[in-house]
């Protein structure tokens, strides 16, 4: 009883629907993967799942159509980053906040040119959604790279190496946050390795990969990114 209400109140949010969409078509597209490559008696069931891995993105593409100003007001919020200190996270931070600003209005021109609402190319703007989105994921990775090196460089310290060092809470804090840099890390690149695969042909291994393989990729960072908001939801109800 305690998951499926936990299951409910995730539900009840758009980002939690947003990670079950994103988690069940990926192990969707996985599952479907494996079956059309090994098992030739089943080839049947895993096209019926590709096809509703198909039909699950592009859910998360018609409810993206609403996110743009969620995204501009953030953005606008952050600004240039004045209240962060590390002047290299405010600036990979502003960078990506760019990036993610203009990956909307891409997706949905090339949505719109799919759905022929818009008589324009489709396939040069997902082109440039797909690239907007890799920076977005390469400055993240720098971002969560050197917050670790940093962090790491923070407990290695004298003051903290010392015996005589009493406050656990705060170290333990410290530990939690490269755990959580970490699991972000590892999200965003199997999230890049994808970004890569739907990229025009030519660049690095872009269409290379097979079904299961992207599926295998999402699915692992769609479970990474559960598990951090379960965590994170967690901590929130553990503070008084």
């Amino acid at each position: 009883m305690v998951a499926l209400s936990g299951l409910a109140s995730a539900l009840e949010s758009y980002r939690g629907r947003d990670r079950l969409i994103r988690t069940l078509g990926y192990c969707c597209q996985l599952v479907g993967g494996v079956l059309v490559e090994q098992r030739a008696t089943r080839s049947e069931v895993g096209t019926r799942l590709l096809v509703l891995s198909s039909q699950l993105s592009h859910c998360r593409t018609i409810l993206r159509l609403f996110d743009d100003l969620a995204m501009f007001v953030y953005t606008k919020q952050y600004g240039l980053g004045a209240e962060e200190e590390d002047v290299f996270v405010r600036c990979v931070s502003v960078l990506g906040n760019l990036a993610d600003q203009l990956y909307y209005p891409c997706e949905h021109v090339a949505w719109a040119a799919d759905t022929k609402i818009l008589h324009v190319d489709s396939a040069r703007w997902w082109t440039l959604s797909t690239t907007f989105w890799g920076l977005s994921l390469l400055l993240g990775i720098a971002r969560s790279l050197w917050m670790v090196l940093k962090l790491r460089r923070r407990l290695r310290s004298p003051q903290v190496a010392s015996p005589s060092w009493r406050p656990w809470g705060k170290q333990r804090a410290v530990e939690a946050q490269i755990r959580s840099e970490v699991l972000t890390l590892l999200s965003n690149l199997a999230d890049l390795a994808n970004a890569v695969h739907w990229l025009p042909p030519g660049i690095l291994w872009s269409g290379c990969l097979p079904p299961w393989v992207v599926g295998l990729l999402g699915t692992i960072s769609s479970l990474l990114s559960v598990y951090q908001a379960a965590q994170a939801g967690g901590q929130a109800d553990a503070d008084p």
